[in-house]
């Protein structure tokens, strides 16, 4: 599937330099300066960047040097190239801390516009495996929840949340605000969760809402939450688009 074409517009020449005296490595300087001109806004996605030749020329680097610089940013996904048009610009990816925060809230927190698409609201009895991990009790109903979350008008993730249904936001809420922000309105406060992060690829289900190629990467992110009663709030499993998605883990020394 091909995605929405950005706006093209002529190359830009940006104020760049390198510290040939400093450790970084020069390709790393190019890809570090260009990345900041891409997440301060002065690059914006749909503008292209001037080629290899008159980079290497006007900075004094080698043609390779350039081109790593350039791959780098390839590798993060702030930028494609595009035979007969160069090196351009796409939407600057979502860095995400580990955190038990909603990705609605983290969006706005990074300055990002999120918008929510319910595309499946059904309440009714659960499986067996949701009774096990929302530890019901017998007759319990439960909401089978899939959403898909948009950042700036791009699809960013497919969520699929399965919740009590006595604790369980109207449609109309969850259209308007993130699921935890919901809860928090009924009085619910998340304390703890249980996350597994993985990978996957794109079947065409997933392909089609979240304007990819089919077997494109894909990350995953299995979630188990719990109030500070120690009951279960939501267990679900998310699906993030790699190309404009990471999540971001700070470790320390015991």
């Amino acid at each position: 599937m091909d995605s929405a074409p950005l706006p093209e517009s002529g190359p830009i020449t940006l104020d760049l330099s390198v510290d040939r005296a400093s450790q970084t490595p020069l390709y790393l300087q190019l890809a570090g300066g260009i990345e900041d001109a891409i997440r301060t806004g002065v690059l914006a996605p749909g503008s292209r960047l001037e080629n290899e030749l008159a980079l290497s020329k006007r900075l004094q680097l080698s043609r390779p040097t350039v081109r790593q610089g350039i791959q780098e940013l390839v590798d993060k996904g702030l930028v494609v190239r595009k035979r007969g048009v160069g090196t351009q610009v796409v939407q600057a990816p979502v860095n995400r801390q580990v955190a038990l925060t909603s990705l609605y809230d983290d969006l706005r927190t990074a300055g990002k516009a999120p918008r929510t698409e319910v595309i499946e609201y059904r309440v009714g009895r659960p499986s067996p495996e949701a009774a096990d991990r929302l530890q019901l009790a017998p007759g319990e109903q439960v909401l089978d929840l899939i959403r898909v979350r948009f950042a700036d008008d791009a699809p960013l993730a497919v969520m699929r949340n399965t919740i009590p249904e006595r604790i369980a936001p109207t449609r109309e809420a969850l259209a308007a605000s993130g699921l935890y922000a919901c809860l928090r309105e009924k009085g619910i406060s998340t304390v703890l969760a249980h996350e597994r992060i993985g990978a996957t690829v794109a079947d065409e289900e997933h392909a089609e809402l979240l304007d990819e190629e089919v077997g494109a990467a894909l990350l995953t992110m299995e979630r188990t939450s719990f109030a500070n009663d120690g009951s279960v709030v939501e267990y679900g499993v998310h699906v993030y688009r790699a190309s404009r998605y990471s999540f971001e883990v700070t470790l320390v020394d015991s």
